[in-house]
Parts: C-alpha cells; structure tokens; sequence
C-alpha cells in the first residue's frame, strides 16, 4: 500500500519535470547579439498594461537552436532589396514564453482566437514553443519596414495582405522565408511576427512569473 500511494505523489512530478530539448532557457545566454524588445514589460501593447517583471526572454532550449541558425543566415546578409547592411541583419523579439495566467488576462479582454489562443487549450508562448519577432540593422539597431507595428490586429498584418509597399512585402517575405525555410517554424496567417516550433507544441503548459 505504501509503495503504490509513493508512485501516485510522484507521478505528476515526473509527468511535469522537463529537461533537455523542453528545459526553458534563457535566450540572451545563447544568442548573445539578439534584441529584446518585450513589450509585455513595458505598457506599449495592445492592453496597455505591464504584465511582465523582467526584460529577460525564455524560449525552450529547442526553439532557441532554431534561432540560432536563422540568426546566424541574418548576420551573414549584407545586402537585401538593394539596401546595404554593412554589419547584416538580425532578430529583434517581443515575446517568448508567457506565463498562462497572462494568456487568461489576454482572452478576456480579446477572445478572438484569430488573435489570441483560448487559455484553456493553451497558446504555444505558454510553452515556450512561440516567439514573436522581427527584423533589424546590425548596424544601427533600426527595424526594417514591416506592415504594422506589433500586436496590431488588422487584416494589414496577415502574410496574405499585399496592398503595401514594395520593400515592406519584401520584408516580410525574408523574415518569413528564414524562419519557415532554415528554422523550420511555422507561421501564424494572421500575423507576420508570430512563429511556432511544432515538435515543441506538446510541451506542458507552464505558469511560472518570470523574475
């Protein structure tokens, strides 16, 4: 009897451990030159709140390595669209792994699940499987042109929309063409920042705050 109520205490905890590909890392330690921008942290998002108490970007250690190798093909680019970029380009992030009470606080004040996963499945941030990006100059930091700004939840920001600029489809044609064709992400229709790791989709859901 003893040995069997033993199994059953530790049965959620090995259900639950993570290690390996599924262990949360922190992005910064791997890819040293990428830049944050976490706009959950600060007040400039579509809730118009602070939802995070770190500037510090988690992935899974999977997606990050996924990462690398998209980061590293940037940096290696010193000319697209017959623009110059001395230094290269590379990856600016608005958000990584989010904690599942956030993504509650989210649907109730946007349910639309076009936008925002329903928390009760779960969104693949809440895994750490997601990450929302974009790109920029090496050189100067600047971003490069894309059709709207972050969390902007109009039809202008699906990767189908095509009434824009020249250089800015250009634009989002490279991020989307490197992170789909050498990281091997999938990406989300409705908007052009948001990619996903499949393998890393089964993941546990987690809710730890971020400090």
């Amino acid at each position: 009897m003893k040995k069997w109520l033993l199994y059953i205490i530790l049965l959620p905890l090995w259900g639950f451990s993570q290690s390996g590909a599924d262990e949360l890392v922190n992005v910064r330690e791997l890819i040293p030159d990428i830049v944050l921008d976490l706009r959950y942290n600060t007040t400039n998002n579509f809730i118009g709140e602070k939802l995070y108490s770190t500037d510090e970007c988690f992935l899974s250690h999977i997606v990050v390595e996924r990462l690398i190798l998209v980061q590293d093909s940037l940096r290696n680019i010193r000319l697209h669209d017959n623009i110059a970029y001395p230094q290269g380009l590379g990856l600016k992030i608005w958000d990584g792994y989010r904690p599942r009470a956030v993504q509650y606080l989210m649907w109730d004040i946007l349910p639309d699940p076009r936008f925002v996963a329903n928390p009760e499945f779960g969104s693949s941030h809440n895994r750490g499987a997601a990450v929302d990006v974009t790109l920029v100059d090496n050189a100067t930091g600047e971003e490069l042109p894309m059709p709207t700004d972050f969390d902007d939840f109009s039809d202008q920001a699906g990767h189908n929309y095509t009434n824009l600029p020249a250089n800015i489809i250009a634009n989002r044609l490279l991020l989307r063409n490197l992170m789909v064709d050498v990281g091997g992400f999938s990406l989300l229709n409705t908007e052009w920042w948001h990619y996903s790791y499949g393998p890393a989709r089964v993941y546990p859901l987690l809710d730890f705050q971020m400090k």
